[in-house]
């Protein structure tokens, strides 16, 4: 795997464009501290080495193609491997951190990359361009971190408890995410989705069982690891 360095700081977290859901608002300062976090979502290769298995719907898009019909629960399965193997502690990341990295460190971007429409497609594999399906991973433009594919190609687990409200709650300094739901946080939207879905502020809540073609991850490492 390949990380990429993010310098902490503080952002604007939240619908900063006025065009999404109640639960991306309100608006709100959010510090998160140093971490690494993967160029790229977790392939099928990568997860075929630790696991020894291939549950991807989409194998033949091959080894470099994002792991998919993957859930939450999976994800911890393949991150406690990882970290037996490595001796490291590699986690999913925050939601706060997701944001943060996909919009280039806490800019005001709409997708990760761009704020322009028209520039969607040069950084994204979504429902205008897929083709239906999963793409390699690193084809199209990284945004200003580094980071490919944050919008689209697969939507991306995030370590948190969802809450509709947690944006009234949450407090400014590395944000944890609710303390219990039913829910876990996806991110980013994936090769299925229109733009709106995609948006880096965009949030939605899904069972940690559910495991569709849609669904991948990455992670993070802390810095001192």
């Amino acid at each position: 795997m390949e990380f990429v360095f993010v310098k902490g700081g503080c952002y604007q977290m939240g619908d900063t464009f006025g065009d999404g859901l109640g639960h991306e608002k309100p608006v709100h300062e959010v510090c998160v501290d140093d971490f690494y976090m993967a160029k790229y979502v977790v392939t099928q290769a990568q997860w075929q080495e630790v696991m020894g298995n291939n549950p991807s719907h989409w194998k033949a898009c091959g080894d470099n193609c994002p792991v998919d019909k993957v859930n939450w629960n999976d994800a911890q399965d393949f991150i406690d491997k990882l970290n037996q193997r490595t001796g490291k502690k590699y986690r999913l990341p925050t939601e706060a951190e997701w944001e943060y990295a996909a919009r280039s460190g806490g800019k005001k971007e709409k997708w990760a990359g761009t704020s322009n429409a028209s520039e969607l497609t040069d950084y994204a594999w979504y429902q205008t361009n897929s083709g239906t399906g999963t793409h390699p991973v690193g084809q199209k433009k990284p945004n200003g971190l580094g980071f490919y594919d944050m919008s689209g190609n697969v939507w991306q687990w995030t370590a948190d408890w969802y809450s509709e409200t947690y944006y009234h709650e949450s407090p400014r300094n590395n944000p944890p995410g609710a303390n219990s739901s039913k829910f876990r946080v996806v991110r980013g939207g994936s090769w299925f989705n229109d733009p709106w879905s995609m948006r880096a502020s965009a949030r939605f809540g899904l069972e940690p069982t559910e495991r569709y073609i849609f669904y991948g991850f990455r992670v993070v490492l802390s810095p001192q690891q």
